[in-house]
């Protein structure tokens, strides 16, 4: 079973790690060059309304790439760690662990 980003309880909307980029872009991380092998598991355009973006951390592209982040500015919410919602400001709250 493929996991589904995409969580939907009595009308709310909670979408986890959103990559939305095509497959074949690359991502440089200081050494390290990833390769998107896959497109996106659920089409940004087909979402319709999403309440909040639960992000497990904004600093890798394999969690948010750059069609995700742009994604991010129409949702009311986003979830993330302090440090990310220090990065990415905006709409972002960041919770401590635990």
């Amino acid at each position: 079973m493929d996991p589904q980003p995409l969580f939907e309880w009595c009308g709310f909307r909670l979408l986890t790690d959103p990559t939305f980029d095509p497959p074949g872009g690359k991502y440089e991380n200081g050494p390290v060059v990833l390769e998107k092998t896959i497109g996106p598991a659920i089409a940004p355009e087909t979402l319709g309304h999403v309440d909040c973006v639960l992000l497990s951390h904004d600093h890798h592209l394999d969690n948010l790439d750059h069609s995700g982040r742009n994604f991010l500015a129409g949702v009311p919410h986003v979830i993330t760690t302090v440090e990310g919602a220090g990065r990415l400001g905006g709409n972002a709250v960041g919770l401590f662990p635990w």
